[in-house]
């Protein structure tokens, strides 16, 4: 029987964007179901676990966020601004079109989606809390138009609550965060650890 791996994050993050690609190639070769699951974390989930959102961190802590970004860059291959123009960004809006389209085609497309999301904030420098962006990138993934209305949805919204909830029960603190069987692996760096708790079924 495969397994299911939840998979929260948030689509401004760039810690997910270095891990997004890996992560979807190790879950179709483990044969894994993925739930998609985008969260509101800088509002919901770092409140009651003790996170702070970035401009609030310390500045050593914001130095070394930087050092790392660059590192894993490079030793992944990626292509990466680490200042991006636009962030912080706000991803609501973002997180909502991901949700309406897994709703609406399913997981393969929002995982899609949400590559195309990350790489625009991370690598092409596009501001992903603009509707004409979202429309674009929607028409760049060859999903329908009409997702960005129903990303505004009352519906897709008690989606992406439910989705925030479900991560704070789980015991999700960081994105982004896959879970399997209840048992949270936190960060892109420890996918290797994900891979190995697949292989044991």
């Amino acid at each position: 029987m495969s397994a299911t791996i939840d998979y929260f994050f948030a689509p401004q993050s760039p810690w997910v964007y270095l891990g997004h690609r890996r992560f979807v190639d190790l879950a179709r070769r483990a044969g894994a179901a993925v739930r998609v699951r985008p969260m509101d974390l800088g509002a919901k989930v770092f409140p009651v676990s003790g996170g702070l959102p970035l401009p609030q961190r310390a500045p050593q802590r914001q130095a070394y966020r930087l050092v790392e970004l660059d590192r894993f860059r490079r030793f992944l291959g990626l292509p990466m601004n680490v200042k991006p123009r636009f962030f912080p960004v706000a991803a609501d809006p973002a997180a909502r079109l991901i949700v309406a389209t897994d709703r609406e085609q399913g997981s393969a497309a929002a995982l899609e989606l949400t590559g195309r999301i990350l790489t625009a904030c991370w690598a092409e420098e596009r501001d992903i809390a603009s509707a004409e962006t979202l429309s674009a990138l929607l028409a760049e993934s060859g999903l329908e138009a009409s997702l960005l209305a129903a990303s505004t949805t009352p519906e897709v919204q008690a989606t992406y609550d439910a989705h925030t909830q479900a991560a704070i029960e789980a015991g999700v603190f960081g994105a982004p965060s896959y879970v399997v069987d209840g048992e949270i692996f936190w960060g892109q760096d420890r996918l290797d650890f994900v891979a190995r708790r697949l292989l044991q079924g």
